[in-house]
């Protein structure tokens, strides 16, 4: 960003979560509904604005609604949080992705008939003073103050500090594609980079968008996958022979070719498709390790 008068350099390292099997017990907890999204910054400045991914990659021309949307922000404003698109009541996670990897010739239509809102949940810069320092709540109330008035696509995320009704987000919201909580101290600094939050998810498997597979169409030997809540392409571990048989039957016809770099592979090339097939994965070690595929979702 040319002569940004942003306090926060880009591209910014964003706090990051640990998993959790449950809730945390005693007081001072920040309770959040964990969106089925691609997480992204959104850096104002007065010269413009731009949308960054967790990679630290610029997406602005793949999400010119929300663009357009920032611009209503205060000068030196930086926001973390999530895009999602609704479909049906539900996030769809196909459809963000399809935004993500959109050309920008493409990207003006999908605004119109595939909005993003995006859920803002931390606050890092405002009027261009840094607030990373600041406590989460403090943060948070600035947040709501700085949002609320504007409206949608820009919303803060939900949050209670009321560990009862963040247990019964937990059990109902999956419904509309909410995968768990993230959960955060209400005393703490914007852990930039580092795992200070907590997550809490209702399983071990997450829903992942095709983006390609290697081998070949008739005998395909891994899938390259987007899991949600991620921007960056993984390839899974081999498939078994019944998901294989699966893939071959499911997969969109290829549209090219890209290079990824497998743990344990080096760089490979792989077959790129649509991303218009969604998977059940198992994540075995770190969020960049290889994954599992489970099953292929059934076609909404």
């Amino acid at each position: 960003m040319t002569g940004a008068k942003v306090p926060v350099e880009a591209p910014v390292r964003v706090a990051l979560a640990e998993s959790v099997d449950a809730l945390p017990d005693g007081d001072g907890w920040a309770y959040e509904p964990k969106f089925d999204g691609h997480r992204m910054v959104v850096l104002a400045a007065g010269s413009g604005v731009d949308l960054q991914a967790r990679s630290g990659r610029v997406v602005t021309s793949a999400f010119v609604d929300l663009a357009e949307a920032a611009r209503e922000l205060p000068e030196g404003t930086v926001l973390d949080g999530e895009v999602v698109v609704w479909t049906g009541g539900r996030i769809d996670f196909a459809a963000v992705q399809q935004r993500a990897a959109s050309t920008a010739a493409r990207a003006a239509e999908l605004a119109r008939t595939r909005p993003a809102s995006y859920a803002a949940f931390d606050l890092l810069a405002l009027g261009g003073s840094d607030l990373r320092a600041l406590p989460y709540e403090r943060r948070r109330a600035l947040l709501v103050d700085l949002l609320v008035p504007l409206g949608p696509p820009l919303q803060p995320v939900p949050m209670t500090r009321d560990r009862a009704v963040a247990l019964t987000w937990y059990e109902t919201l999956p419904a509309s594609g909410i995968e768990g909580l993230v959960i955060k101290r209400v005393d703490q600094p914007y852990p930039s980079g580092r795992r200070s939050w907590l997550k809490l998810r209702h399983s071990d498997t997450r829903d992942a968008v095709v983006v390609g597979f290697t081998g070949s169409r008739a005998r395909p030997q891994a899938l390259v996958v987007v899991v949600a809540g991620d921007d960056a392409p993984v390839l899974s571990s081999p498939l078994g022979a019944g998901v294989r048989a699966e893939a071959v039957a499911r997969l969109p016809e290829p549209d090219g070719e890209a290079p990824i770099n497998a743990i344990g592979l080096g760089d490979i090339t792989y077959t790129t498709v649509p991303a218009e097939v969604m998977v059940e994965v198992r994540q075995r070690t770190t969020r960049h390790a290889t994954v599992a595929v489970v099953r292929f979702r059934l076609p909404l």
